[in-house]
């Protein structure tokens, strides 16, 4: 009966080490010349602080492919992980769209 009890101890400590979410992000693939790697562009749309114009930010980032999946101009999801090397931090969670087959263009 302690078990279903959320101050218990024991569900306590489970919730404390739980893993935190991750980043999740959308964008499009520039380039995918690399042995399992990406590049991908993150498109953002931001406020100027003092004119508050909207403004187009984009930023790249590079990204870990383990099957090759995804071909320059495909739209793709990309997550947060441990860093795979010197600057690749993101991995590739699916294909939403494009020619490589994983989502409908």
């Amino acid at each position: 009966m302690t078990e279903n009890n959320p101050k218990s101890p024991e569900v306590a400590a489970k919730t404390a080490t739980a893993r935190p979410t991750r980043t999740v992000l959308v964008g499009t693939v520039v380039s995918a010349k690399g042995e399992k790697s990406l590049v991908v562009r993150v498109n953002r749309t931001t406020r100027h602080p003092l004119y508050k114009k909207t403004l187009r930010v984009s930023k790249k980032y590079y990204v870990h492919d383990e099957a090759n999946a995804a071909s320059a101009g495909d739209q793709v999801q990309i997550m947060g992980c441990r860093p795979q090397s010197k600057l690749k931090k993101w991995r590739l969670v699916k294909v939403l769209a494009g020619t490589s087959g994983g989502g409908t263009p």
